[in-house]
């Protein structure tokens, strides 16, 4: 068996069921036993990670491991029982709504109180804030738009044509210099970060994982197509003002030009995308597929769910001085000097 050692090394186990998962993928010991994994918590961080080295197979695997991981049948069974349990856990504390109408409205409603995380990053947030929250969300942002990409084979017509040109915009329209991804490791320059890919997977946190995951999850599976645009619905929909509020705290920290570009490029894009999201993809979506619109619903609400779990875990953190990753900053944070 051949070993492809491209990829980041893989990270420090979390508990004994990403900890089997580990070592499987080194072909040094067995997959957890199913009693194992029924006991993981569904947010923790043990099943979170063993969730995630799972679906990293799909995307640029790890340094070390046989890219035939990827289609290993015994580890796709223990991945079938992580999910199990993730999306179990999803569809019960998941918010609904009537209709996809519904959950679009409560979208494009701004909170009144402003208490969210870009609210805090933009109000009183600190550099050293802005470079965690930079580092969590490089998980996704380093393959930003990768998981969405997997829907593309699963719509028609009006909303595959729709999909296809945001996704178009997402990598840069053609130019590399322009693929977000690239601009967000732009933005991890200039705030002093390691932009390597998965560098930073040992300190971020549970919650982080899981929204990652969630991505993976409607992706990787052509039942869930309806959830997954129900979930890049969610995420363009909520982008610009966000992304506003970011590039706003990226400027008043002096953070740098790439990372107020970041932000400030999504505000215009996403302000675009949502527009098409909405009226192309999700209509065409349910012009062909009706019975789909239960799903986007549930995609939309799942977002919206791990996404303010993972907001109350880092103003938790940072409200009580703490920091919000798994070890602290000066020594697990690679700075560029």
């Amino acid at each position: 068996m051949t070993h492809d050692h491209a990829g980041p090394r893989l990270p420090i186990p979390r508990g004994p069921v990403s900890a089997a998962v580990k070592a499987h993928l080194l072909d040094a010991g067995p997959l957890p036993r199913p009693e194992e994994v029924a006991v993981a918590g569904a947010y923790g961080d043990d099943l979170q990670l063993a969730l995630y080295l799972c679906y990293e197979l799909h995307y640029r695997g790890f340094a070390g491991v046989s890219p035939d991981h990827e289609w290993d049948p015994d580890l796709l069974r223990t991945r079938a029982a992580l999910e199990h349990r993730f999306l179990t856990a999803l569809r019960a504390d998941t918010p609904v709504h009537d209709t996809v109408d519904d959950a679009i409205a409560e979208l494009l409603v701004e909170p009144v109180d402003g208490d969210g995380v870009s609210h805090f990053l933009r109000d009183e947030g600190e550099l050293w804030h802005l470079r965690e929250y930079a580092a969590q969300r490089s998980l996704y942002h380093l393959k930003e738009a990768d998981p969405h990409a997997w829907v593309l084979p699963r719509l028609a017509g009006r909303a595959k044509a729709a999909m296809a040109a945001v996704e178009f915009d997402e990598f840069g329209g053609g130019r590399a210099e322009r693929v977000h991804a690239r601009l967000f490791a732009d933005l991890m320059t200039d705030l002093g970060l390691d932009t390597a890919y998965g560098r930073h997977l040992d300190v971020a946190s549970a919650e982080m994982l899981a929204t990652v995951n969630l991505m993976s999850l409607f992706g990787l599976h052509r039942s869930l197509r309806g959830a997954l645009v129900g979930h890049f619905a969610a995420v363009e929909i909520t982008s610009s003002p966000g992304s506003r509020r970011l590039a706003e705290a990226m400027r008043r920290t002096g953070a740098g030009p790439a990372a107020e570009h970041f932000y400030d490029e999504h505000v215009e894009a996403d302000a675009v995308h949502e527009q098409v999201v909405r009226h192309e993809v999700i209509e065409g979506l349910l012009a062909d597929e009706p019975h789909l619109a239960s799903d986007v619903v549930f995609g939309i609400g799942a977002t919206g769910y791990t996404e303010d779990r993972l907001a109350a875990r880092l103003l938790g953190d940072w409200r009580a001085g703490r920091s919000s990753l798994r070890t602290p900053v000066s020594s697990d944070i690679s700075f560029i000097s």
